[in-house]
């Protein structure tokens, strides 16, 4: 069991890595926001994942935060977006 959690923290390390390179280098604004998003997704999974392996919910109410607030910035940056290239409102 000691394995294979270790490979999932790796994983996971990983892949939060990358995720944070391609905010950091994202040509565009909208690479930017799928890799937040993909970040919080990561975040919400580790979390997920801590739950299972420790047997609680202590931090149930961080990860709804963390999932709300992804959602906001999703539509925020959406609607910035499309008013910056003369969408509709």
């Amino acid at each position: 069991m000691s394995v294979l959690l270790t490979v999932v923290y790796v994983v996971f390390a990983v892949a939060a890595l990358l995720t944070v390179w391609r905010i950091i280098s994202g040509p565009s604004i909208l690479d930017r926001a799928v890799a937040s998003d993909v970040l919080l997704t990561l975040i919400i999974c580790v979390l997920g994942a801590e739950m299972a392996i420790n047997h609680h919910t202590r931090t149930l109410p961080l990860l709804l935060i963390v999932a709300a607030v992804g959602v906001f910035g999703s539509i925020s940056i959406a609607r910035f977006v499309a008013r910056r290239d003369g969408g509709t409102k």
